[in-house]
């Protein structure tokens, strides 16, 4: 009997142990690993450096093109880039796990890699709290849970700090910029629309269906927003000079065009608070002109 119960307490462990590696990813697609990854291919820079957060690193064996953070990212092999991917390159990796991006990585080229046998984690973030979830599953998935639960909780607790901080800012219309040709900006959904949020903005396209829209000029008019932001790595000025052309725009005529460093919004990792930060900091800027501080705005 004794012998038993311990056969029966390895068979829980095992379970359990296998029960651990058993996630759903964005599709509600169930991925089961046998036993943490070692081998595992990002196909998007975001993701890349989401597993460096979750302390798995070490494990990573292929990244795509722009995965430079952290700097040792930059010296993985790269496996094309997020909209291509070299399949060939890939299987000659030899991956026991790929990382993959639902909206920005080709439906199709995901479900050709799942076809050739490979294990495929899709992720999506779905809002700023969300990002300490992937990072937690990111960690189950590569075995290293207690530096992923540590730097989750952390950035949580900043998330917590900074969402208290600017609760009761006055509401200002926000148009966010993706890329001016064509005009594209991102709705409700969007991480992005988050960060507006927080920091008291309201973005002017949340309502759209789409996660990142296209969008026409004359809507943008219409809509007349107090606020035009977007990532980018220059200055307002160069980023945003294509809306010097309608100087009766809200936006323009307060001079309140505002650029953040891209990497620091356009990648939903734990950098994004610093691009939060900022932003909110912009927000306050434009209040300020406004004459706005508490209650909502025009």
């Amino acid at each position: 009997m004794k012998v038993y119960g311990l056969v029966l307490l390895a068979l829980w462990w095992t379970t359990e142990a296998l029960a651990a590696l058993a996630v759903v990813d964005e599709r509600g697609v169930t991925l089961e690993l046998p036993a943490p990854a070692t081998r595992i291919i990002s196909l998007a820079p975001h993701l890349t450096e989401l597993l460096y957060a979750a302390g798995a690193g070490e494990q990573l064996v292929g990244v795509v093109a722009r995965s430079n953070y952290p700097p040792a990212a930059a010296q993985l092999p790269v496996v094309g880039d997020h909209a291509r991917f070299d399949i060939e390159r890939i299987l000659s990796l030899q991956p026991d796990l790929i990382l993959a991006w639902a909206s920005g990585n080709p439906r199709a080229e995901v479900e050709r890699l799942e076809q050739l046998g490979l294990r495929v984690y899709v992720s999506e973030p779905q809002g700023l709290e969300s990002i300490a979830a992937q990072i937690e599953t990111l960690g189950r998935l590569a075995g290293t849970t207690a530096t992923a639960s540590r730097i989750a909780q952390t950035y949580r607790a900043k998330l917590a700090d900074l969402r208290g901080g600017y609760r009761h800012r006055a509401t200002l219309s926000v148009f966010y910029q993706i890329w001016h040709e064509p005009l594209m900006t991102v709705n409700g959904r969007h991480v992005l629309s988050d960060v507006i949020a927080l920091c008291g903005g309201r973005n002017i396209f949340g309502e759209l269906g789409t996660l990142a829209p296209t969008v026409s000029l004359e809507a943008v008019l219409q809509a007349d927003p107090q606020v035009i932001l977007t990532g980018s790595d220059q200055p307002p000025a160069n980023a945003l000079a294509n809306w010097q052309r309608w100087p009766r725009l809200r936006a323009v005529r307060a001079g309140q065009l505002y650029s953040v460093p891209a990497d620091l919004l356009n990648r939903p990792t734990p950098r994004l608070l610093d691009g939060v930060q900022q932003v909110c900091e912009d927000l306050d800027s434009a209040r300020a002109v406004y004459g706005e501080s508490r209650g909502e705005g025009r």
